[in-house]
C-alpha cells in the first residue's frame, strides 16, 4: 500500500493541496444544505465523500500509468466514447434526470457517462491533433478534426446541452493550441455560427426552453427564470461577509434551485458573502495556473495538448456554473468542479487531475 502511494510525492503539492482545500468546502457547504439544529449525515454528504476518496485512489493509480500509454489509440478511444455514450439509450439501464436521458441506473446510484467520456475524447483528440498537426493548418485539416469530433458532440447534444458545450470549447483550445491558422479559426468561427439555427433543431424541448428563457430573463414565467432570479436574490442578500455558515435563508427555505449540485455556488455567497465567492474563485485561479505551468513545462506535444483539454475543461465549467448563478449565461446543467454534489462529476474530475499530474511528473520541474 505505501509503494502505491508512493508517485504522489512526486505530485505538484500544490495541486494536491489545492483539490483537498476545495473537498472540504464542498463538504462543508454540502452539510449546510442538509443542516438542520445540528450535523446531519446525508446521503448527499456521504457520497461525495465517498466519491472523493475513489477519486483519490484512481488519481493514485493513474499516476503509475505514462501518459503516453494511450498514445496511439485513437480508435480504439474513440469506439469506446461512443459505445458508452449510446448506453443510455439501453432501456432498463439509461434513465432520464433533469429533462435529460444523459444516465445510467447502477441501482444503488446513478452515473452520467459522458463525464468520463470527457476524459476519452481529450486523450483522443491529443493523439489527433499531434499526429496531424500540419494538416490543421489547412481548412481540410480543421474540417477532418471537426468531423472526428462530431458524431460524439452530437450524441451528448441530443440530450445534454451542457456537456456538448463543453465537448466543443475543449475541441476549440486544443485546435487552437496545436497551431490551427488563425484566418481559418476565425472562417470557422463563423461557421459554427451560421449553423446554429440548424443545431437548434437538434435540442429538445427542455433544452430549447432554457435558451428561451435565458434569451427573456425578465419573464419569470419561462422556465428556469423563477430559480435563477432566486439564486441572484441569494447572491445579493450574501452581502460583503454573508450571512454566516449554515445561516443562508434563501438556502434554508429550498428557494435556491438543485443547491446541491448546479446552484452551489450560490449557498456558498449567500453564506459565505463576496469574500467567500473571492476565495473560492481564486482557489480555482490557482489550480488553473498550476495547470498552465505543466502545459509550459511539458516534455511533447502529445502531453502539452492534454493538459489543454483537461484546462479548458475545468476553465469553461467554472465559468459556466458560476455565470449562470448569476444570470450571465444560460443554465445547462454544468456542475462546478470539485464542489458541486454528484460522485460521477467529482471521480471524473479527480482522474483528469491524476492525468496532469502524471504529465507534470514526467516533465521538468515545475517552477513558480
Amino acid at each position: 500500500m505505501k509503494n502505491f502511494f508512493a508517485p504522489l510525492k512526486l505530485a505538484d503539492k500544490f495541486i494536491l493541496v489545492l483539490v483537498g482545500i476545495l473537498g472540504c468546502i464542498s463538504l462543508l457547504m454540502l452539510e449546510s444544505t442538509v443542516y438542520d439544529n445540528g450535523f446531519v449525515l446525508s446521503r448527499v454528504v456521504w457520497v461525495q465523500a465517498l466519491a472523493y476518496i475513489i477519486g483519490f485512489v484512481a488519481l493514485t493509480f493513474v499516476l503509475h500509468l505514462e501518459y503516453t500509454f494511450f498514445e496511439g489509440l485513437s480508435k480504439p478511444l474513440y469506439i469506446a466514447s461512443i459505445i458508452i455514450l449510446l448506453l443510455v439509450y439501453i432501456p432498463g439501464l439509461g434513465i432520464e434526470q433533469y429533462g435529460s436521458r444523459a444516465w445510467i441506473n447502477l441501482g444503488v446510484t446513478t452515473l452520467q457517462p459522458s463525464e468520463f467520456v470527457k476524459i476519452l475524447f481529450i486523450l483522443l483528440m491529443a493523439n489527433y491533433l499531434s499526429v496531424h498537426r500540419e494538416d490543421i493548418k489547412k481548412f481540410r485539416g480543421v474540417l477532418l478534426a471537426g468531423l472526428y469530433a462530431l458524431p460524439i458532440i452530437l450524441i451528448v447534444l441530443k440530450d445534454d446541452l451542457g456537456s456538448a458545450l463543453v465537448y466543443m470549447v475543449i475541441w476549440l483550445f486544443m485546435v487552437f493550441f496545436a497551431g490551427i491558422d488563425y484566418k481559418i479559426l476565425i472562417k470557422s468561427i463563423i461557421a459554427a455560427v451560421a449553423s446554429l439555427p440548424v443545431i437548434y433543431n437538434f435540442l429538445g424541448d427542455y433544452q430549447k426552453n432554457r435558451i428561451e428563457a435565458f434569451l427573456h430573463p425578465d419573464n419569470l414565467n419561462l422556465p428556469g427564470n423563477y430559480q435563477v432570479w432566486q439564486s441572484k436574490v441569494a447572491i445579493g442578500s450574501g452581502g460583503f461577509f454573508g450571512k454566516g455558515l449554515f445561516n443562508g435563508t434563501q438556502k434554508e427555505l429550498d428557494f435556491i434551485p438543485v443547491q446541491q449540485s448546479d446552484f452551489i455556488f450560490s449557498v456558498v455567497v449567500e453564506e459565505l458573502g463576496f469574500v467567500g465567492g473571492i476565495i473560492l474563485i481564486l482557489l480555482y485561479g490557482g489550480l488553473l495556473y498550476r495547470f498552465i505551468a505543466v502545459i509550459r513545462d511539458a516534455l511533447d506535444l502529445y502531453g502539452a495538448l492534454i493538459v489543454v483539454g483537461f484546462t479548458s475543461m475545468f476553465l469553461f465549467q467554472i465559468f459556466e456554473n458560476i455565470a449562470m448563478t448569476m444570470g450571465i449565461m444560460p443554465v445547462t446543467g454544468i456542475t462546478l468542479p470539485l464542489m458541486s454534489g454528484g460522485g460521477t462529476s467529482v471521480i471524473a474530475s479527480m482522474i483528469s487531475i491524476g492525468i496532469i499530474l502524471n504529465v507534470g511528473i514526467n516533465s521538468k520541474s515545475i517552477r513558480f
